[in-house]
């Protein structure tokens, strides 16, 4: 194995993985199976000292959102029932990846942590 003791796997998901967005058949899947692959690695790498966990982001306002259909309208929708009180921002989710690759985040392992700005709590 190329990496060393200490070394950080982190991937990056959507909420998609695990809900049912229309239009994102194919991305959704995708996130899934990384979020398992994130699990499986976790365990494998951990004897090595390796931590593998994924991030798992809420709406963010990209390009993405025009190609969904009624993105934009689906996105609206996101940020006004958000509790946070709007969307997740890409500088949010990269503090999270950060803090991750940092030696605080050294005990956390195979975990999917989603930052949603609380979105996905509600039903």
């Amino acid at each position: 194995m190329l990496m060393s003791a200490g070394g950080r796997v982190i991937g990056l998901s959507s909420l998609g993985s695990h809900r049912v967005i229309p239009g994102y058949a194919a991305v959704g899947v995708s996130k899934a199976a990384a979020e398992a692959i994130t699990r499986y690695l976790a365990v494998e790498l951990a004897p090595r000292g390796v931590t593998v966990n994924t991030v798992c982001a809420g709406a963010i306002e990209t390009d993405i959102w025009r190609v969904i259909p009624d993105g934009e309208r689906l996105l609206e929708a996101v940020r006004s029932r958000t509790p946070a009180g709007g969307l997740v921002t890409a500088e949010a989710v990269a503090d999270v990846v950060f803090f991750l690759a940092s030696p605080a985040g050294q005990p956390i392992q195979g975990q999917i942590i989603v930052a949603d700005g609380g979105y996905s709590l509600l039903a």
